[in-house]
């Protein structure tokens, strides 16, 4: 296991900003990355960065088993969980380390990860770039350069 939650979570948060509600975001109303329409009864507006913290351990790190990956796969699937959900982080990270794909990181997945060397890293980033080059317009457009940006520097640990 490893205790790389808080720095994986300073390099996320920088991605994330601060108060935002754009209308051309399916999330609505979002702050440091928690939309209101993934968290529906949380007050948005007032939420604190301690509580976004312990919501991003809780639902995406945990959630993930990003504790039991190696680095760089931790900061990876987070980021993407966080980014792309954790269903999708889960699958995109299986296909990578060439396991069957039923979206749960369990022991063997955690194992095919802590195996498969560097090539997993870059198989997982290929698939997160495939996942956002699929996204439906019109958000593709507004937001493809965004997530490229995002990929690149989460791939390169910035």
């Amino acid at each position: 296991m490893n205790d790389n939650f808080d720095a994986a979570f300073e390099k996320i948060i920088g991605s994330e900003g601060g108060y935002v509600n754009d209308p051309q975001d399916p999330g609505g109303e979002t702050k440091f990355g928690i939309s209101k329409r993934s968290y529906p009864t949380t007050d948005i507006a007032n939420l604190t960065l301690d509580q976004a913290k312990a919501i991003y351990q809780r639902d995406y790190w945990d959630k993930c088993s990003c504790s039991q990956l190696p680095s760089p796969l931790d900061l990876l699937v987070f980021d993407s969980a966080v980014n792309q959900g954790v269903s999708p982080a889960c699958h995109m990270l299986q296909d990578a380390v060439g396991v069957v794909s039923d979206g749960v990181i369990g022991a063997l997945t955690v194992s095919a990860a802590v195996h498969a060397g560097p090539r997993a890293a870059a198989l997982f980033m290929a698939n997160r770039a495939m996942r956002y080059a699929n996204t439906p317009e019109p958000q593709r457009t507004q937001y493809l350069h965004g997530w490229f940006n995002r990929l690149f520097l989460t791939s390169m640990g910035v």
